[in-house]
């Protein structure tokens, strides 16, 4: 029985005790929290707790860690040191890691900025190791990033971290703008699939655009992969970059959630429809 989460990130500012109320009034498990570390972690732990539900894996803050400017790198390097900080203490679940959203060329050269990502992933997996955690690379599109844009870049940036704490978190959203066949990646990633997150080719709910989920959820099955799915929609709107999308997004969000959970099961007995809960 393949549990669902959402990444929090995607309600904007709202207080985390209402955006818990939403999931789980969603029927979902868990979520993939915001990793905003000026937050109290117990504190946060304990609203999610008491709706019932798991911190599936952190999402970070923008940081830039393969900038050519060593200040810069060491800036986003103290940010996943913090967040590593935030995640222990919140029972240790999966790190999310990533360069600075919506940089799509190199300052220096494509090669060496590959060179530096290689060697600050490294050092976040090391911190990670030293608190028992676990990374996620997220694998992200052309119109964010300039580097590791699919599952084969993705592979071979593990090879060059080296780390084995180290697995792949691919994207259907993303996975729609760079794959050729995305389901044909999930099996490639194999065993070094560490999360998975689902938005449809729209950036809406599961089954509002032409995403192939069958084809993914059965890739994700050969390819061993046991953990949960993260819904990442977001409300209709011409900023990618922004949340807050007008009056009643968060309730458009809401219900994309529904909708994704209950074609999700419709896709594949294991996935089941959550009771409604409250």
């Amino acid at each position: 029985m393949r549990k669902l989460g959402v990444c929090t990130w995607i309600f904007g500012g709202e207080p985390l005790a209402e955006i818990a109320a939403r999931v789980r009034g969603g029927g979902l498990d868990g979520v993939e929290l915001f990793g905003d570390v000026t937050q109290d972690a117990a504190r946060a732990g304990r609203i999610l707790a008491d709706h019932g539900l798991e911190v599936f894996s952190i999402t970070p803050g923008d940081a830039d860690i393969s900038h050519p400017d060593a200040a810069i790198r060491a800036r986003g390097l103290d940010h996943y040191r913090r967040l590593a900080d935030f995640a222990a203490a919140l029972g240790r679940p999966l790190v999310s890691i990533h360069g600075q959203v919506g940089r799509i060329r190199p300052v220096a050269t494509q090669a060496a900025e590959d060179a530096l990502l290689a060697e600050s992933t490294a050092t976040i997996c090391a911190e990670l190791a030293r608190r028992g955690l676990r990374g996620v690379f997220e694998i992200l599109n052309r119109y964010e990033t300039h580097q590791v844009r699919t599952v084969a870049a993705g592979l071979a940036l593990l090879d060059a971290v080296g780390a084995e704490n180290l697995a792949l978190l691919p994207d259907a959203y993303h996975m729609n703008i760079e794959e050729a066949d995305p389901a044909g990646a999930l099996r490639a990633a194999g065993g070094r699939l560490g999360l998975y997150h689902a938005a449809d080719s729209n950036r809406g709910a599961v089954g509002d655009g032409h995403t192939d989920f069958a084809a993914q959820l059965a890739a994700l099955d050969s390819a061993g992969y046991g953990g949960p799915i993260i819904l990442e929609p977001a409300a209709p709107g011409p900023d990618p970059f922004r949340t807050d999308m007008g009056p009643g997004f968060r309730e458009v969000l809401a219900a994309m959630l529904v909708r994704s959970r209950d074609r999700l099961a419709a896709l594949r007995p294991g996935v089941p429809a959550a009771s409604a809960a409250g």
